[in-house]
Parts: structure tokens; sequence; C-alpha cells
């Protein structure tokens, strides 16, 4: 009998509870919102993850376009330089800035 029960789909609930610590200024701007929008706590709590949610995805969107960066006038790079080598760029930049300072 138990493995019948086990297998067995159990009905979803509608909601599940969940607890949200709030501090006291936080807990004052919900029950503003409430008031404002006319709706419960839950609805406010909800609607601000779906914006949240929204958000996000279109930054992630917006993060795997190419960004237009700006370029200079140059010869590239100096003879030796291995742009993957992040330390040896940092040491030949710095090392440029003292020598400009002297």
């Amino acid at each position: 009998m138990k493995v019948y029960h086990d297998n067995q789909k159990r009905a979803s609930r509608v909601a599940e509870p969940v607890q949200v610590y709030l501090q006291p200024p936080d807990r004052e701007r919900l029950d503003r919102l409430t008031d404002r929008l006319g709706t419960t706590k839950s609805d406010v709590l909800r609607r601000g993850l779906e914006a949240l949610e929204a958000q996000t995805a279109s930054t992630a969107r917006s993060g795997s376009e190419r960004a237009s960066l700006p370029t200079f006038a140059g010869q590239g790079l100096l003879p030796g330089v291995d742009p993957d080598d992040t330390a040896a760029l940092i040491d030949l930049m710095e090392g440029e800035d003292s020598s400009a300072s002297r």
C-alpha cells in the first residue's frame, strides 16, 4: 500500500506559505504600496519579483550584445605584449605612468 501512495502524484497546492523577514522601514514600504495599489502584500511581492526577473532578463540579453569600444590611432600592440597576460599588461601600464610623471 505504501508503494502505491508514494508513486501517486500529489496534488499541488495553489500557494505555498513563505516567511519574509523585513526591517521596519521595509515593512512600512510594503504596507504603503499595498494601500496605494489596493492589493495584497503577496501581490506586491509577486509583482516585485516579476519586475526584477524582467529587469535581469533584459540585462542578460543586452550583456550578450557586443559593446562598441572607443578606438585610438596607433600602431597596434607593442612588440612582445601578450594581451592574455594581465600581470604583464598591468606592469607595462604602471611603468608608463611612472615614467610620464618623472
